[in-house]
């Protein structure tokens, strides 16, 4: 029932975020700055990430196809569809709802202990909308860091092949190019768009609703964390059947 009840209050939050806007003036200032702390700040983890797990995937995919009788080009297929179709959506969302979730339970979650959203709410201002809404519109951005994360995987897989020995750089171009369908591009921003939705909302909804002091805010940011990711993972599942079952 428990479990009922926080789905429920959980889409009350997001009916309300839509509700009694905050004057444009003060919003875009919050949404800049939303920008700046989520996506900007969460690039050069993106891009670490991606370049050495694409190089990884390469090898692991050489590695695995030593057999003469598979083409080396297998290897830039391989890769390309890993990182396209799994790795830069899915497996870095689960990453940033480390990174992202955790920054915005914890920042909504201190301004609630510190009694500022109550204060928002005497002054008459919608909080959930004054709080939320820039994270939500600011993770729409969400996509061009997933792009970035793309492209840097591709490229550490290339540099893997070339540094490693494992196919020459000809073959590695020819696998990337063969059998692309873009549909597959679509299908991994559908994705990156409605992940980049739960990883604003869930973790400002134990932000929010959290109760007590300084510990549980450090409780209630693990929380957001375990079902973000949760979430992301069956949503992945459900959005796969879906779009390529």
């Amino acid at each position: 029932m428990i479990y009922l009840h926080n789905v429920g209050r959980y889409f009350l939050m997001i009916k309300k975020m839509f509700q009694k806007p905050t004057k444009w003036s003060v919003m875009k200032h919050l949404i800049l700055k939303d920008i700046d702390d989520l996506i900007i700040g969460s690039l050069g983890i993106v891009a670490f990430i991606s370049f050495f797990v694409g190089g990884v995937i390469t090898i692991q995919t050489a590695l695995n196809i030593n057999n003469p009788l598979i083409p080396k080009y297998l290897v830039g297929f391989a890769t390309r569809q890993s990182i396209i179709l799994e790795f830069a959506p899915t497996f870095t969302s689960i990453i940033m709802a480390g990174k992202v979730g955790s920054f915005i339970t914890s920042s909504i979650g201190t301004m609630r202990v510190t009694e500022q959203i109550d204060a928002l709410e005497v002054m008459g201002v919608n909080s959930l909308n004054y709080l939320i809404f820039p994270k939500v519109t600011a993770l729409m951005l969400y996509p061009f860091a997933i792009a970035v994360g793309m492209f840097l995987g591709i490229l550490g897989g290339m540099a893997a092949c070339v540094y490693g020995g494992y196919t020459s750089l000809e073959d590695y171009i020819l696998g990337l190019q063969t059998d692309f369908d873009g549909f597959h591009m679509t299908y991994a921003f559908i994705k990156t768009f409605i992940f980049a939705f739960i990883l604003a909302t869930i973790p400002s909804y134990y932000g929010y609703y959290m109760k007590g002091g300084a510990l549980e805010v450090g409780k209630a940011s693990t929380t957001s964390f375990v079902w973000t990711a949760v979430v992301i993972i069956l949503l992945n599942y459900v959005l796969t059947d879906m779009l390529l079952g």
